[in-house]
């Protein structure tokens, strides 16, 4: 049994009930879930205590178990899950035998729930004020048509959302991710519950509204005394906003205590691989393996691999893509006939030298997935040039811009979306060279199994499909595809933001290794200023659809110059912490 390490809340939590009780105790869990080939087991005699006002965060891989574990603790699991053994008390009580009118009287009064997703999780077509209501008649909080009218707008303020009673109005296609994540946050704390548990509340949030929704949240919790249970695979964020971690791996605590103690002195293998592959302000830019020592194939030190990257790069190199002046307006409709014109991309200048990586960075409407999609050749520009290999794309003809374009190729952000479900790997990773009439059969499926073999996937995934392969494999097939047909350049648009940090690890060194034996140069857009400090060679920041700041990524990081940068800098969580393994 696992020893559990009570803390006190290191952010100065006041709680309402008795601190020296635990108010969740975890003994002994089991989960599993029926499948064709029997029981698979989720969770294995997993053990903890959360107390009043207490931050406790589970960290770990998908598939490690920790959202398994949150939603067992609220018994919303899906139809083929159950608990197999052990013990949730919640005040004193075991829930595991409640049926769902007893669980109506936890969920949402005692344990309120923000789930990952908001998109997915709230209906498109009901207004937001309408779910807000309908979670607050659900829990009781109030009955009268009028009061559940006044808490609604109440949640949503206390939530962070200005003019509420207009917003309540609109439906979640009109906010914002980080609107969204507020309201989903408001619903979860609408009944005042003692323990709220947030299930990677802000991993699609840029990391300056990450930090806003994050110091939200500690800001309602500690008002209310509220404990708060944080399932994030971001150890950074993990060690920052909790007062202890807990560490998962195939559905087995592995180790934890305190936040600190546990960043600054690990003590299992797999914490000490979790903390090693975690980009931080301490890292370095990739290194590529090829030239130096091979590394173990499941351990991913981003700051060791990356010490020497910075002398390899030919500062005189020529540039491969060159942009003057890209100017992108769009016309916004206003309502009736009228419109007016919203400038995403403002006069944007920057060249990427061969064999280089330029990071594009910014908050989610500065521009910078506009300017990618032009480069493409998949927006037309308003004004200004674009050049690629000394060849101008404006103006160009539309078979010249078909040639043009299998000289750049992208690779997206969800590998789960932009693979075809009904394509094997092998189709899917020939599809450019048909559509470009590169090779016959023979020689597209010679291509598709030296592609697998670039991007360290075995050739047995050659006819197996995309629901059969995992996230980080998935991404793999995506690189694979894009460089079917040998581009100069590679645009990768949130390329690793949805992946796990060994994953991210695993595929930020596959793109090091790429770049130095291809000599490939990447165009790398994110929000996460932590990856761009293991990948990038330069950095171009993005705000509002002007570029307000460019350098070497040393000199951005180290010397920012725009308080907008220093923002981004700052927000990047466990920024101030002391990475130890």
């Amino acid at each position: 049994m696992t020893e559990t390490i009570p803390v006190t809340d290191s952010h100065g939590t006041v709680p309402v009930a008795d601190p020296s009780q635990p108010l969740v105790q975890v003994r002994d869990l089991e989960v599993g879930f029926q499948t064709q080939n029997g029981l698979v087991k989720a969770v294995r005699g997993v053990s903890f205590e959360i107390y009043p006002g207490e931050t406790v965060a589970i960290v770990g891989e998908s598939g490690s178990g920790k959202s398994t574990t949150a939603t067992a603790l609220m018994k919303l699991l899906p139809g083929n899950g159950d608990i197999t053994g052990g013990e949730v008390l919640v005040e004193g009580t075991n829930i595991v035998d409640h049926n769902e009118k007893q669980m109506a009287a936890i969920r949402g009064g005692v344990i309120g729930y923000v789930p990952q997703d908001p998109m997915s999780n709230l209906n498109p077509v009901w207004s937001v004020g309408f779910q807000v209501r309908e979670a607050i008649r659900a829990n009781g909080v109030a009955t009268s048509k009028k009061d559940i009218e006044a808490r609604a707008v109440e949640v949503l303020q206390q939530a962070g959302l200005g003019d509420a009673e207009r917003r309540m109005k609109q439906f979640p296609h009109q906010f914002s991710g980080g609107m969204r994540q507020r309201v989903l946050i408001g619903i979860g704390l609408g009944a005042d519950p003692k323990l709220l548990i947030a299930d990677e509340p802000t991993s699609a949030l840029d990391v300056t509204v990450q930090k806003v929704i994050l110091d939200h949240i500690e800001s309602l919790t500690r008002d209310k005394g509220t404990a708060v249970l944080l399932i994030t695979h971001d150890l950074g964020l993990a060690a920052e906003r909790a007062s202890k971690v807990i560490v998962m791996n195939q559905g087995r605590i592995v180790e934890a205590g305190p936040s600190k103690d546990l960043l600054s002195n690990p003590q299992h293998p797999y914490t000490q691989r979790l903390i090693a592959a975690a980009p931080s302000l301490a890292s370095r830019r990739l290194e590529s393996s090829i030239a130096g020592e091979s590394q173990d194939a499941k351990t991913f030190d981003v700051a060791q691999m990356a010490e020497q990257r910075a002398e390899a790069v030919d500062a005189d190199a020529p540039a491969v893509i060159s942009v003057r002046d890209l100017t992108k307006v769009f016309s916004i409709r206003k309502g009736g006939f009228r419109s007016e014109p919203f400038t995403a991309v403002d006069k944007i200048s920057f060249d990427i030298p061969k064999g280089t990586t330029l990071a594009l960075v910014g908050e989610s409407g500065s521009g910078k997935s506009t300017a990618a999609k032009m480069i493409l050749g998949l927006e037309e520009p308003t004004s200004g040039e674009i050049t690629v290999g000394g060849t101008a794309m404006t103006g160009v003809s539309r078979k010249d811009l078909f040639n043009l374009r299998s000289r750049m190729q992208p690779v997206f952000q969800d590998p789960y979306s932009s693979l075809d479900p009904q394509r094997s790997i092998a189709s899917s990773i020939a599809e450019p060279m048909r559509v470009h009439k590169t090779g016959d059969k023979e020689a597209r499926r010679a291509r598709v199994l030296e592609l697998l073999e670039q991007v360290s996937l075995p050739a047995e995934l050659f006819n197996r499909y995309p629901n059969e392969l995992s996230g980080g494999q998935r991404q793999r097939v995506a690189i694979a595809r894009a460089l079917a047909l040998k581009p100069d350049v590679v645009v990768l648009d949130e390329a690793v933001s949805a992946l796990d940090v060994l994953v991210q690890a695993q595929i930020l060194q596959l793109l090091a290794d790429l770049q130095a034996e291809l000599g490939l140069t990447y165009l790398f857009i994110t929000h996460d200023l932590a990856v761009v400090r293991v990948i990038a060679d330069n950095v171009a920041v993005m705000e509002r659809g002007k570029i307000v700041e460019s350098g070497t990524t040393d000199q951005i990081f180290e010397n920012a110059r725009e308080p907008y940068t220093q923002r981004l800098l700052d927000a990047i969580p466990g920024a101030g912490l002391e990475w130890t393994v």
